[in-house]
């Protein structure tokens, strides 16, 4: 063995004034190591190494290790021409291939199958090892012959020689060998060979998947499909839509469960696209149709868990969900219009009975509330809030619940069914937790309403006799749907509903005072129990008035009143709303005396009769100063339904002006107090009519105030933005955009109609359009009483008029001295 040892001077420091002087290291002549005589020295140690690989012998000592690589750093840091750096990277690389043909491939050719691989997984681990070993050996290279020349690292020549010497010789084999769908039919395999042996195709590629994704991932995958495209068409036949699904999930748990095992984790995504391909991409539609076990049917037979797995499944694909969600669409759908035919046939069978066709549409609404607390829960539940089928659950709501059922729209059977559960004697019995949460899915169908303002206002008109008559059954749960009201439509929606509430609060207020006044001005009591509700114009329902002649009992109680009044406010006008009073009188009649709870129109017939037995119809008329309509409504109340109070000649059940009545003393009932109520009055017609006018209004308004903003507008555009605005509320109707605009407004530009917006344009028609227009900003933003019109308004209305229009830019032209003329 040739001398190795580097013998080194000491350093010595040598100070000369401020410089600091390193004096060169003195180093011994070292005696020149040849390449053949050293390279025979590193053969022994390679020789010892490939022992230790098989087996044969132990590792390398500390001191074995040192000479080794000092032989090499030797060898490399000679002068030119001693220098054999070149020559010993060279050398490096010859001693993997000779190991390799010398001893890998001969004892991994004659192996097969599982001890192939394991042989394959051996050899890879002893030429990692011989890998590490020699790069320690030869460091010296790396650090500094390989970073100059730009040449690949040790450890990457040392594993490229396996690649292409072993791994592109036996890549087939092993990946022939690794046995997938074995395990996939229920064969019990070496999960850890697998990994190791994977771990190999990774390995090889030094950082860099190219390897393991071409040599193996490819074809697994192919071989993949394959396996489950011929497990599916058979499934598909044999199996029930559960079924399948059960083993499709249990497919896709097994496939992730292997790259966890022994797959690279790179794999899992490609992996299981493709078994969802195969397995459900493919067979989509005729899974899910299935005529006895598909998605209807699942959803007919309530199967939670099934609709569940199939949630999951589908998950999982592109746009796989649409088709679910889809079929969960129209089986609501279906459901729903059941329920409304239903409620038409039953209703339809009973058309005699009104009480009956009542209770029959809200058990419909009721049954509506039902059907989407069940299809809620399935979207909560089984479809885990996704907003496809919140969004479906959505439409299909839509489509039956703005159905017309017996000449009803779905908002007044809403509103009606809210009155039903918030009125004394409503028949939906229910505790206060009940009728909250009843309430708050109340408000949930709501939403589905198209005709949200038809609701507003037949609520109101609900709300207002509840409260005006004393019939809400808690005020706690009035004010919490107004406040459910509130968040689900805007606080515009419930503004007037809320200011009924707080009106009547404040009526009672004033009642109060009024019996306080009465109690310290003695002389001014009529002597009659009196209550008066002072209501505000804005926020009640409008009610017809008359001029109603009162009898003389009744007069004194109206000054009384008014008196009152007026030492509160002198600049406020009372109309009186006779027809949503009530009268208590004693009936005083041949066997009992009786109290009678009537209307003032009903009250006000029944005293005339104090004065005189028999009247005809046209001194009734002409005494009360009362319309035909009305007055053969009061009449027939009296005389021919239930309570007959009067008697009528001729005796029939239909009042005619020739008619002549009397008071009917022999009258008796078995009651003591006994309420005599009003034929039915139909205010539907009514309603919609008004929610008709308040949407031109709405519209009008709209209009103006988009073409404020925007300038210039095509038609159509125009007729987008409103539509969306206000699609909150209603459907806007198309046809009546146009008409806020006259036709000089309209020009043409290309072959496009484009509206602008001119100030001027309202003022050239002062008489017949300013006047409109005002009128239909005012109901929009001033809200007066309809009754009074617009130019019977106090001048300080008539400033915020002004205001309101001028910032629409209609009176750009105007000054509020004008508008008030």
């Amino acid at each position: 063995m040739p001398h190795l040892l580097l013998r080194q001077g000491r350093c010595k420091r040598e100070r000369s004034g401020h410089n600091i002087r390193v004096p060169k290291m003195a180093m011994a002549q070292l005696k020149i190591i040849e390449l053949d005589e050293g390279w025979e020295f590193m053969q022994k140690g390679i020789i010892k190494l490939k022992k230790f690989l098989e087996g044969q012998q132990h590792s390398f000592s500390s001191e074995e290790y040192m000479m080794l690589y000092t032989t090499i750093y030797n060898m490399c840091t000679q002068k030119p021409p001693n220098d054999y750096s070149q020559q010993l990277y060279e050398k490096y690389k010859e001693a993997f291939e000779e190991y390799i043909n010398s001893t890998v491939l001969p004892s991994l050719r004659e192996k097969h199958d599982e001890f192939m691989l394991m042989e394959f997984v051996k050899r890879w681990a002893n030429h990692k090892l011989m890998v590490r070993w020699l790069s320690r050996f030869f460091h010296y290279l790396d650090r500094y012959f390989i970073a100059r020349r730009s040449l690949p690292a040790l450890n990457e020549v040392g594993l490229t020689c396996f690649r292409d010497l072993v791994y592109q010789e036996l890549k087939g084999k092993a990946r022939d060998a690794v046995i997938i769908d074995q395990e996939r039919e229920g064969e019990q395999i070496d999960r850890g060979l697998l990994k190791n042996v994977l771990d190999i195709f990774v390995g090889i590629g030094m950082g860099e998947m190219e390897y393991y994704e071409i040599d193996f991932e490819d074809p697994m995958l192919k071989d993949t499909a394959a396996y489950y495209s011929r497990k599916a068409s058979s499934w598909i036949v044999e199996d029930s839509c559960p079924d399948y699904m059960l083993k499709a999930e249990e497919c896709l748990k097994k496939e992730k469960d292997r790259v966890s095992h022994y797959l690279h984790v790179s794999s899992e995504t490609k992996l299981l696209e493709k078994v969802q391909n195969e397995l459900l991409v493919v067979y989509t539609i005729q899974l899910l149709e299935k005529e006895h076990s598909g998605c209807r049917a699942l959803l007919r037979d309530d199967k939670v868990e099934d609709l569940s797995r199939m949630y999951r499944l589908f998950l999982r694909i592109p746009k796989g969900l649409e088709p679910v969600s889809n079929m969960f669409k129209q089986h609501v759908i279906a459901e729903g219009m059941v329920l409304v035919q239903q409620a038409e046939d039953t209703t339809n069978s009973k058309v005699n009975c009104l009480s009956s066709c009542f209770t029959f549409l809200m058990v419909f609404v009721r049954k509506l509330i039902e059907l989407h607390d069940k299809y809620l829960a399935y979207v909560t539940d089984c479809f885990a809030n996704n907003s496809l089928f919140h969004k479906a659950l959505k439409e299909a709501f839509e489509v039956f619940c703005n159905k017309i059922v017996s000449g009803c729209s779905s908002a007044e059977l809403l509103a009606s069914y809210c009155d039903n559960i918030l009125k004394k004697g409503g028949s939906e019995k229910l505790s206060d937790d009940a009728i909250e949460e009843t309430l708050d899915k109340v408000v949930k169908l709501l939403a589905y309403i198209s005709d949200k303002d038809l609701f507003a206002e037949f609520y109101r008109k609900k709300l207002s006799r509840r409260l005006l008559f004393d019939k809400s059954a808690s005020d706690d749960h009035e004010r919490l749907i107004l406040t459910k009201l509130k968040q689900q439509c805007g606080g515009q929606f419930t503004s007037k509903m809320e200011g009924m509430v707080t009106d009547l609060t404040l009526a009672r207020e004033s009642q109060n005072n009024f019996q306080e006044y009465l109690s310290n001005n003695a002389a001014a009591s009529p002597g009659i129990d009196l209550t008066v509700t002072v209501l505000t114009t804005g926020f009640w329902p409008s009610y017809k008035s008359s001029d109603l002649s009162l009898p003389a009992e009744m007069v004194k109680c109206v000054e009384v009143f008014k008196e009152f009044y007026q030492t509160k406010t002198k600049h406020r006008k009372l109309t009186w709303i006779y027809s949503l009073g009530t009268c208590n009188i004693n009936g005083k009649f041949e066997s009992k005396t009786i109290e009678l709870i009537l209307g003032t129109y009903q009250a006000a017939v029944l005293l005339l009769f104090n004065a005189s037995d028999r009247l005809s119809y046209s001194e009734i008329k002409s005494q009360l100063n009362l319309a035909d309509d009305d007055l053969i409504r009061l009449l027939q109340s009296l005389s021919c339904a239930k309570y007959k109070i009067l008697t009528k000649e001729p005796s029939n059940r239909i009042v005619s002006p020739s008619d002549h009545f009397a008071f009917n003393s022999k009258f008796t009932d078995r009651m003591r107090r006994i309420r005599v109520p009003l034929p039915p009055v139909d205010e539907r017609k009514k309603v919609v009519e008004d929610v008709d006018k308040d949407r031109r209004y709405a519209i009008d308004a709209c209009i103006v105030r988009i073409m404020k903003s925007r300038k210039v507008l095509p038609h159509q555009q125009l007729v987008l933005e409103c539509v969306e605005q206000l699609s909150r509320m209603f459907k806007a109707i198309y046809d009546t955009v146009f008409d806020v605009f006259q036709l000089d407004n309209k020009e043409i530009e290309g072959n496009c109609a484009v509206l602008r917006y001119h100030t001027a344009f309202f003022g050239e028609e002062i008489g017949g359009r300013l006047i409109q227009t005002c009128r239909k900003l005012l109901a929009w933003f001033v809200r007066p009483q309809k009754a009074q019109g617009f130019w019977a308004l106090p001048s300080n209305l008539h400033s915020q008029l002004y205001l309101a229009l001028q910032g629409e830019g209609v009176l750009s032209c105007f000054s509020s001295s004008q508008i008030g003329r």
